[in-house]
């Protein structure tokens, strides 16, 4: 296990209820728990975040690399327009 500081936060009045009503209800042991399994949550996030980024500009880089032709602006519109109409469509068939 990896030696623990100790630091000084301030937080609010209505984060630190309920970081104590957590402790009260038997969630975490203390504190000190609910605050470090925050922060895990905290890093989980930034680190999904940040592979959904390298995702993005993976495509990105992707689609400029492209050698294929673009499409005109008319045939995106069409797309796009086909596309609204097939999620319209399966819509109704679900609420059906």
């Amino acid at each position: 296990m990896a030696v623990a500081e100790t630091v000084s936060v301030e937080l609010p009045a209505d984060t630190l209820r309920s970081i104590r009503d957590s402790v009260e209800a038997g969630e975490f042991g203390s504190e000190s728990e609910a605050l470090q399994d925050a922060v895990r949550a905290w890093q989980r996030e930034r680190h999904a975040e940040a592979e959904q980024l390298e995702a993005i500009k993976a495509k990105i880089d992707r689609s400029i690399n492209d050698p294929r032709p673009s499409l005109t602006s008319a045939e995106a519109r069409a797309a796009i327009n086909s596309f609204i109409r097939e999620e319209e469509e399966a819509s109704l068939d679900e609420t059906r």
